[in-house]
């Protein structure tokens, strides 16, 4: 509480009311008095003034309307006078009486040391003398003038200075007893005032406070429109742009995460797929060597198997190939090299083209190829990508299928989707490797796969290609076999594009 602004500024005021207070009271006894005696001395000695232009002009003032003039002078500054003649008679007197006249006998008779205290001459000349005298009666301070007229007469004046005292400490008492209940009053003024100016300022710190939280939701409701409100409005704007700051450090942040994480993976991606590859070229590679050695030494002169290890050689360098082609392929796909065409084209004639690509295989391997002939069946999509699809479906189909030797193709519209799937009789692919087989290099049967040359990156070419149409794909277990499948939008939802 002492150290806020509320209390400061009121123990501030009040000391400076208490100071000025106390000031005043010293300037009023101090000088106040000395001020209000030069003026009674100036104000007796104007009456002198007055009082001897008069009888310069009129040598018999008791007979003439000057009588009215010099009572209303005296009336007016508050004074006495007494005009005494050559033989002891009062030609004038004002507010004087008996006073006045003893007076005047003591100065003349040589009694004025018989007053209370010794008159103190404060000025004398010619015309003159002023004193400062206590009557000897009354104990009553007074200002006396007194001298010679130019008519001969004798005059005293003379001028309370007593009553000024006793107001100067009445008017103390006074302006003490409103000065402390203009202190209680302006306290009580000071300390509704200083609230009102402090609410805003404690209300702008919470502000404050909370901001440093992050909590930018609170925010200056003020209605003052001094430097508070423009604080106020300040800081409202500062919120506003703190808000918007940290909410783009966040999203850059999340941003720099992903980008992050994004690199790590690739790093971690470069490394396994520096892995996979020498793994997978170490045996074809180790392969030819041994055998191109072989063939270089004259190992075997036998001409079939010489060119067994020329099989062997074409084979395995046909494996590399056609491993570094499906890389390349897929490199593109998963890099985004190369842009998804999307087209209109009948998806009954690819699956037909690709069926009669592979149909000396079939024959070679008496494997049957079921797909129903049927009407043709429009979408869209990359044509060229989706019979890369069908191909490695197809291929993965002859690689699997078991000794029923089995497959089937069917093609089936429903809803706006065309569903293209490719089933072979077969083992099942276990439930916990279903998610796996579409990941590079993944294998399964890793056995099986080597003697028919493959590599695992047919499936993950499907993914690639699948990924940048945005379209379904999977695999499914059945009782006797594998089903693998892919979706495309029928050409009927953009016929009115296309038309």
């Amino acid at each position: 509480m002492k150290h806020s602004i509320s209390y400061k500024m009121t123990t501030l005021i009040l000391a400076i009311m208490a100071l000025s207070l106390t000031a005043a009271a010293i300037f009023s006894n101090v000088f106040l008095e000395r001020y209000y005696n030069l003026t009674k001395r100036n104000t007796i000695k104007s009456v002198y003034t007055r009082l001897a232009e008069i009888a310069k002009e009129d040598q018999n003032i008791e007979k003439s309307e000057n009588i009215l003039t010099l009572d209303s002078i005296c009336e007016q500054t508050g004074v006495s006078m007494i005009m005494v003649d050559s033989s002891g008679v009062a030609v004038y007197d004002y507010g004087a009486g008996n006073m006045l006249a003893d007076r005047w006998r003591d100065m003349i008779f040589g009694n004025n040391e018989d007053q209370r205290e010794e008159p103190q001459i404060i000025e004398s000349n010619s015309q003159y003398t002023l004193q400062s005298t206590v009557d000897k009666y009354s104990s009553n301070q007074y200002y006396e003038l007194n001298g010679t007229l130019i008519s001969g007469n004798y005059f005293i004046i003379r001028m309370s200075v007593e009553s000024f005292r006793e107001s100067i400490n009445i008017a103390n008492k006074f302006y003490l007893g409103v000065g402390i209940a203009l202190i209680i009053v302006i306290t009580i003024i000071i300390i509704w005032l200083t609230r009102q100016y402090t609410k805003p300022v404690l209300q702008l710190a919470e502000i404050s406070k909370r901001m440093s939280m992050l909590d930018f939701n609170a925010k200056y409701t003020g209605h003052h429109n001094d430097e508070i409100g423009i604080l106020g409005k300040s800081m409202n704007e500062m919120s506003e742009q703190l808000e918007k700051t940290i909410s783009e450090l966040k999203a850059a942040n999340i941003e720099l995460h992903k980008d992050i994480a994004k690199k790590e993976e690739v790093d971690e991606m470069r490394k396994e797929f520096i892995s996979n590859v020498s793994h997978e070229l170490k045996t074809p590679i180790a392969l030819i060597q041994g055998y191109a050695e072989g063939l270089q030494e004259g190992i075997n002169d036998n001409p079939q198997d010489v060119e067994y290890y020329c099989d062997v050689i074409i084979d395995e360098a046909g494996k590399m190939n056609k491993m570094v082609k499906n890389l390349l392929t897929l490199n593109q796909l998963e890099f985004g090299n190369g842009q998804v065409n999307m087209e209109r084209f009948d998806i009954v004639s690819v699956v037909a083209g690709v069926i009669n690509s592979m149909r000396l295989r079939a024959e070679q391997n008496n494997v049957t190829i079921e797909f129903p002939r049927q009407n043709p069946v429009y979408v869209w999509a990359d044509e060229f990508q989706i019979e890369e699809v069908i191909t490695n479906y197809l291929s993965n189909a002859f690689n699997h299928v078991d000794e029923n030797k089995l497959i089937k193709v069917e093609i089936i519209e429903k809803n706006g989707i065309v569903r293209v799937s490719v089933f072979n009789t077969g083992k099942q692919i276990p439930e916990e490797e279903l998610d796996n087989i579409w990941v590079k290099f993944y294998k399964v049967d890793k056995a099986r796969t080597r003697a028919y040359g493959g590599n695992g990156i047919g499936l993950s070419i499907v993914k690639a290609i699948m990924d940048r149409h945005e379209k379904g794909y999977g695999v499914m277990n059945h009782e006797n076999g594998v089903e693998f499948w892919f979706e495309l939008d029928s050409s009927a939802l953009k016929k009115g594009t296309e038309e």
